[in-house]
């Protein structure tokens, strides 16, 4: 069954003026004044990449939707999460993952996307599967670059929208870096594919930025009316060897050599689903996990699959698998179309059902289309895309609650958006569905320098700081 675009119950509503929606979210803010507390240890370095900038093996690669490491730990010390299994429904890069695991805590996560399953498994064999022979020659690619002496070639896949990223001269040489990988074992062959990934956009003429792929004017692609310059664009060999070199420092830190290839007892295990988590949380056990900590995609219109293009096409996904990853992820840009929940899995009549009932995200619905109908918004797909959000998180969040144990954390860090003027309070849209599935509110914690408007925003709404948040829900069950 598809979601219908206006819900049943708004039928019998004539008016939804900005201060109508005003009026009902002041009321759910007051719902839940008692929970939404001000947390300014809560800094947005430690609820984002920032913090993993100096943490090893967090830094290698640039997951910029990831929160840090240093807040999984902090979270799991606070709330005492120290046995048992953690699931990550929105896994990325893995943090939620080997923050556990270094904690020695089992965690399971499912992630989508193939750049973040490629982190994720490449970590794992890190921690697991390198041996110091295996390490040397990490080192002996650093220094002697077999790839300089190659005649063999493997040639670079590419996307449409990845056409022409690199100099001729850096393209050449990642083909000749491929084709030396064949060589390898499986071991040492990933670790340096890691290191490609890693690299890719301080090669290119691109710089990820939110919902695209910007690129530098000395590309051959179009520019807008103010040409954009990313600065030094570096060489392949010095950037490979750069991070070659962190990587391996990463590995090998003196004090802590012997334990990593000796192998560390008190470390969790570590599993990972790969796909979409509407598909695989139903195939999950009952009552089953300690705590769920994570942080699923925001309602920003952010398309993964264009930010990180780069790392998908070398990873050989085509044109044809773009698409259906881009439709797979939870609806967060406005390419994505509405899913058929129902058909998923019959049993989220009840989360529909919540989603349906919830008075302030109907209203914001019905203002967004009659903003449509009057040619106001700046893309029409943005009406489907909120929609499906909520639809589709209420849905992750009835099963959270179908696979934790009783009184289990469920943790999530969330932004809330604006769109035509009209500020979305997602943490208390998305906690009134919780409650209403059966979770206890424990608290809305709220972070401090909220984040601005958008630049579409920011000329006709001003600079109005939108929350954003850590959710402490308990399952009630």
């Amino acid at each position: 069954m598809l979601i219908e675009p206006l819900d049943q119950n708004c039928k019998s509503l004539t008016l939804f003026s900005l201060d109508q929606i005003t009026e009902l979210d002041d009321k759910l803010q007051q719902y839940f004044s008692e929970k939404l507390v001000f947390k300014p240890e809560f800094n947005r370095t430690l609820v984002s990449f920032q913090a993993n900038k100096t943490k090893a093996l967090y830094r290698c690669f640039k997951y910029k939707e990831a929160f840090s490491v240093s807040l999984v730990q902090y979270l799991l010390e606070k709330y005492q999460i120290n046995q048992g299994n953690i699931l990550e429904p929105f896994a990325g890069s893995g943090t939620t993952l080997f923050a556990a695991n270094s904690c020695g805590i089992d965690a399971e996560g499912i992630e989508l996307l193939p750049i973040g399953q490629e982190i994720i498994n490449t970590r794992k064999i890190i921690d697991l599967n390198l041996s110091i022979e295996d390490l040397k020659r990490i080192e002996y690619w650093k220094k002697h670059k077999p790839w300089l002496e190659t005649q063999e070639l493997e040639p670079l896949p590419e996307l449409k929208i990845t056409e022409g990223a690199y100099p001729d001269e850096t393209k050449r040489l990642i083909e000749k870096y491929r084709g030396a990988l064949k060589l390898e074992n499986q071991q040492v062959k990933s670790l340096l594919f890691f290191a490609l990934l890693c690299v890719l956009e301080e090669i290119s003429y691109t710089r990820k930025d939110g919902q695209y792929l910007r690129w530098d004017y000395r590309s051959n692609h179009r520019q807008g009316k103010t040409p954009f310059n990313k600065g030094e664009i570096l060489k392949f060999e010095q950037a490979i060897v750069n991070k070659l070199d962190e990587i391996i420092e990463d590995i090998q830190p003196s004090s802590q050599q012997l334990e990593l290839f000796s192998g560390n007892l008190d470390k969790g295990n570590i599993k990972l689903y790969q796909g979409s988590c509407l598909d695989i949380l139903p195939t999950l056990p009952v009552n089953y996990y300690d705590a769920v900590i994570t942080s699923p995609p925001y309602c920003n219109r952010y398309d993964y699959t264009r930010t990180y293009a780069l790392e998908l096409a070398l990873l050989g996904i085509n044109e044809k698998e773009l698409v259906h990853l881009r439709q797979q992820m939870l609806s967060c840009t406005v390419e994505n179309k509405t899913k058929d929940l129902l058909k998923i899995n019959s049993d989220w009549r009840r989360a529909i059902n919540i989603a349906d009932n919830q008075k302030l995200l109907q209203f914001i619905l019905k203002n967004l289309e009659q903003q449509k109908q009057q040619n106001l918004l700046n893309n029409n797909g943005i009406i489907r895309m909120i929609r499906g959000y909520f639809y589709e998180m209420a849905c992750v969040i009835q099963e959270c609650g179908r696979v934790m144990k009783p009184h289990a954390p469920l943790i999530m860090v969330n932004d809330n958006v604006r769109y035509a003027g009209i500020s979305i309070s997602v943490d208390l849209i998305l906690s009134k569905i919780a409650e209403e599935l059966g979770f206890y509110i424990e608290n809305i914690f709220v972070l401090p320098n909220g984040k601005g408007n958008s630049s579409q925003q920011m000329g006709l709404h001003g600079r109005e700081p939108l929350r954003k948040c850590i959710y402490i829900w308990r399952n009630g069950k």
